[in-house]
């Protein structure tokens, strides 16, 4: 019976009605063992009133890949065919039904597995009941958390239970800490559970002790005598309550025949419940009847038989019985149950392993392949703890270190930097074969340049590239594209000359990598002569790429090569491919550029959500650097839109990474986003101030491109101070590098410069006019960025206003003013309707646009679906589920006024405009 926990149950209760509602929920409810979590989730299954699925964390399938998965979906599996088909393939492949993608699928497996919940909710809901979080295997636990943080209207309810002290992440769920009774409902389970009823002091003094913890009140009441309840005679001191909770579980268990224990300690070693299972095991320890065996152990309360299952009491109980045995006596339980366990290779594998003394290479092949087979699934961070395992286990020091060296990798892609560290760390310290080392060098390096020192990353790649170049030139080169990667990152330009110099007379390896780093070496350094042939020559190639990473290469030579317009397209394709690959390790990364693209394309409503997006997927799979990509992209937005307090904290979030691991192009990015918001805000000395400090701020914290890019804002600031030295300055730089930019919009940047530092107003108009023309020829309908357009419009109406020809300046105005309006801009609207009213036009704002009234998640689904993509296809490139995608449009309709995919493609393009 259920006591007290009102607070508790009214959550419970609104969680079961929203969902009733069609509304979905997730709650996670925290405490120390024994303090009622379990028995909140029984009442919130025993008035769920909708279908319903269950599992139970169990601490010896911890380290089996999907063991919790299985449990939880199986009642539903039957709905998989309902999911688009990559997520049903990953969902299969993961719960051993079929054979596992080729890829690494992770987050096509966890938005397979929010589809299937959905599907399961469509007649009246879904509760997931979720006990035992802490001991999920990491796999399972990773797919679950996905789902439950995009849960928004599906009709599903998910409660997780977690125990204390853990270490178990749960992040960004509601989460419902579960204390101890209050003395009232304490009372009561001591009147039920004691021979009688304890005096007040007594009373006042168990429930203190044991914190109103319910196990702890019922094992004291059962344990203590009348004349000790009554206050006739002292209570023991120490109280048996607590830690103490164990120590009586196992006088409880020490108290049974020897057989009896026998048998517990095959159910405590097993630990999933599996009754036939423990039963056989138990024979092959000479327990002739194990079945009978239980029945005092079902007496003394300590487990409960039901069917084909047993299970303990309470956890505590389990860990109470294992505690109490001797390592012989585990080890010969565990060796029993692997012998019992036949063809199940994966738990017999771990049986085996608990039960070896010391090395042994059968047993560590077995847990390695095992591992393998948990790896091919997408349970990277399980395959990790058994490479784990499986090296300690084995006696050949290079075997070990190869196994340390897998261990490391897959638990990085599980998200375990630091299991992944300390492998790498013992890994290499075995290590002595050159290829190896190699192998070890680049990996890291990628750990550091993910989410560590950039420039140490570049130094780690480097070094490790020269090593390597004749022992294994084909990973040697690699590694000098990722030591460009980090360049790129830092900053160090010096430095991609560098490497386009040393992958010049590397031999061996990827011929269109090695064109890319010596083009673009060759580029950076100032010889165009030499750069220039090889990047066309490889860009020539480039119709047949097809993995993300190339394709950001052929991106960064075309940027090269001045050829913008071709540098986003190969950035866009390079979203697309990622995506559908469903590619956990190159996707928050490659968002980084699709994001990127856009806002510099002025498509900022769009950018933000490919961010928002990007921040979760990087955060999920611990890429630090990339989250700080996308904060810094967000601020540079929030800033362009005025909205300050968003724009200071992405920055200062971005920055707070960047400097310290020496991200300078992310550091760069969110000074200039601070720059320009005091620029949007008018406040022009400040504005001037930030960008000079983002110019100088040193190797790893400033950076060339963010230096070039922000050229025209800086001279805008400069100029509306009066600093017109520094604005000249910072022109003829722009100047020399606009030179070789082939784009209408890159001549249409410096003429508007050279606009705002003429001194005469017949010349600065005249170079307005000219940038107005060249924004004109950029591109035709989906010309360059309507943002720099308006820009140039305002400042051309600013200067024909304040040169008395208010009726020249009402045009180009108007224009400004609507594209910035269209374009979700208020700041920039007011002061090109400010410019308006004051040339003599007395006009009312626009009505802001309705597209800029979407969500992130409704923009990406409207974009999709303008472009002709189903419904079913959309989920499974933004990682949803097909229903999730129907709801949105049916809030996405009504929000822009149409009622067809033929309107929303028409309102798409003439709104936000591009691809995703």
């Amino acid at each position: 019976m259920l006591h007290g926990r009102g607070t508790e149950r009214a959550a419970i209760d609104e969680l079961v009605a929203a969902v009733r509602a069609g509304a979905s929920r997730a709650l996670v409810l925290r405490g120390e063992a024994g303090v009622g979590k379990s028995a909140l989730l029984d009442h919130a299954a025993a008035g769920a009133g909708m279908r319903m699925v269950r599992a139970t964390g169990a601490e010896p399938e911890a380290s089996l890949a999907f063991a919790a998965l299985h449990q939880l979906l199986s009642p539903v599996s039957d709905l998989l065919d309902a999911l688009p088909e990559p997520q049903r393939d990953a969902v299969r492949g993961a719960l051993g039904l079929a054979a596992a993608p080729s890829a690494d699928a992770r987050f096509l497996l966890s938005a397979g597995v929010l589809s299937l919940l959905t599907e399961a909710a469509v007649d009246g809901g879904l509760l997931c009941v979720i006990d035992d979080f802490q001991w999920f295997d990491r796999a399972s636990a990773d797919a679950v958390l996905f789902a439950a943080r995009r849960l928004r209207e599906e009709g599903v309810g998910m409660l997780l239970a977690v125990r204390d002290h853990t270490g178990v992440p749960v992040r960004d769920i509601p989460e419902l800490r579960v204390g101890g009774l209050d003395e009232a409902s304490a009372a009561k389970l001591l009147v039920e559970r004691a021979a009688v009823a304890p005096s007040g002091p007594v009373l006042g003094t168990l429930v203190a002790l044991c914190g109103g913890n319910p196990l702890a009140l019922g094992e004291a009441a059962a344990s203590l005598t009348t004349e000790q309840l009554t206050g006739r005679a002292p209570l023991p001191d120490p109280l048996p309550v607590g830690s103490g909770i164990s120590e009586v579980f196992g006088r409880q268990a020490d108290e049974l025949p020897e057989l009896t224990r026998r048998v517990l300690l095959i159910a405590a070693a097993e630990g999933s419940g599996e009754l036939g299972l423990v039963l056989n095991a138990a024979e092959r320890l000479g327990c002739d009847d194990p079945a009978a065996a239980l029945a005092p152990a079902e007496s003394a309360g300590l487990v409960i038989v039901a069917g084909a299952s047993i299970r303990f009491r309470h956890p505590l109980v389990r860990s109470a019985v294992y505690a109490t045995a001797d390592s012989v006596q585990r080890r010969a339980a565990h060796n029993a149950l692997a012998g019992a366990l036949g063809g199940d290779l994966d738990r017999r594998a771990w049986h085996r392993a608990a039960a070896s003394v010391g090395p042994d290479e059968t047993v560590a092949a077995e847990l390695a392949a095992s591992a393998e087979r948990a790896r091919e699934r997408g349970g990277y961070a399980d395959a990790g703890v058994a490479l784990a395992r499986a090296a300690e286990l084995t006696p050949d020091r290079a075997v070990r270190a190869r196994r340390l060296t897998d261990a490391a990798t897959a638990s990085w892609l599980g998200g375990r930097p630091g299991q992944a560290e300390t492998c790498l760390a013992e890994a290499r310290e075995l290590a002595d074969d050159p290829r190896l080392l190699a192998e070890l060098t680049q990996l890291r390096g990628r750990f550091e340049l993910h989410s560590g020192d950039a420039a140490e990353a570049q130094r780690v790649f480097t070094e490790g590239a020269e090593r390597a170049k004749d022992t294994d030139p084909g990973r040697a080169l690699e590694m000098l594209a990722d030591a460009a990667e980090a360049a790129g990152n830092v900053g160090d330009h010096g430095a991609l000359a560098d490497i386009g110099r040393r992958a010049a007379s590397f031999g061996g390896g990827d011929p269109f990598l090695r064109a890319m780093l010596v083009g673009i070496g060759a580029m950076i350094e100032g010889d165009a002569e030499g750069g220039v042939p090889v990047l066309r020559a490889a860009l020539a190639t480039a119709d047949g790429l097809d993995q993300a990473a190339h394709l950001l290469w052929a991106s960064a030579a075309a940027g090269q090569l001045g050829d913008i317009d071709a540098s986003a397209g190969y950035i866009i394709q390079a979203g697309r491919v990622a995506r559908v690959s469903g590619m956990t390790g190159q996707f928050p990364v490659v968002l980084e550029f699709v994001a990127r693209a856009e806002r510099l394309s002025g498509r900022f409503t769009l950018s933000a959500a490919i961010n928002e997006e990007g921040l979760a997927l990087a955060r999920e799979a611990g890429y630090t650097n990339s989250a700080a990509a996308h904060l810094a992209n967000l601020a540079v937005i929030a800033a362009v839109q005025g909205r300050a307090d968003d724009c200071e904290r992405q920055a200062r979030e971005a920055l707070a990474i960047a400097i310290p691991h020496r991200v300078g192009l992310q550091a760069s990015v969110a000074m200039y986003a601070l720059g320009l918001l005091d620029l949007t805000l008018g406040r022009f000395a400040a504005a001037h101030a930030r960008f000079e400090s983002m110019v100088n701020a040193g190797l790893g914290a400033a950076h060339p491109i963010s230096t070039w890019r922000s050229s025209p804002d800086r001279i805008e600031a400069a100029v509306g101070c009066g600093e017109l030295d520094a604005a000249r300055s910072i022109l003829t730089s722009y100047g020399r590098w606009a030179a070789n930019a082939l784009t209408p919009q890159a001549q249409a940047l410096v003429a508007r410069c050279r606009a705002l530092l003429a001194g005469d107003a017949d010349k600065a108009l005249a170079q307005y006019e000219e940038a107005l023309r060249l924004h004109a020829t950029d591109g035709g309908a989906d010309r360059g960025s309507p943002f720099e357009e308006a820009r140039s419009s305002l400042l051309y109406g600013e200067r024909l206003r304040r040169s008395h020809r208010g009726g020249d300046a009402r045009g180009p105005l108007r224009t400004a003013m609507e594209t910035f309006q269209r374009l979700g801009l208020d700041p920039w609207a007011e002061r090109a309707h400010n410019e308006l009213r004051a040339a003599g036009e007395s006009v009312a704002r626009p009505e802001p646009v309705a597209l800029n009234d979407l969500t992130p998640q409704e923009l990406r689904i409207a974009r999709l679906v303008a472009e002709g993509v189903s419904n079913r296809e959309v989920a499974a490139r933004l990682f949803l589920s097909p229903r999730t995608v129907e709801y949105h449009l049916y809030k996405i309709y009504p929000k822009l006024g149409i009622s067809s995919r033929t309107e929303l493609a028409r309102l798409i393009d003439h709104g936000v405009g591009g691809t995703q």
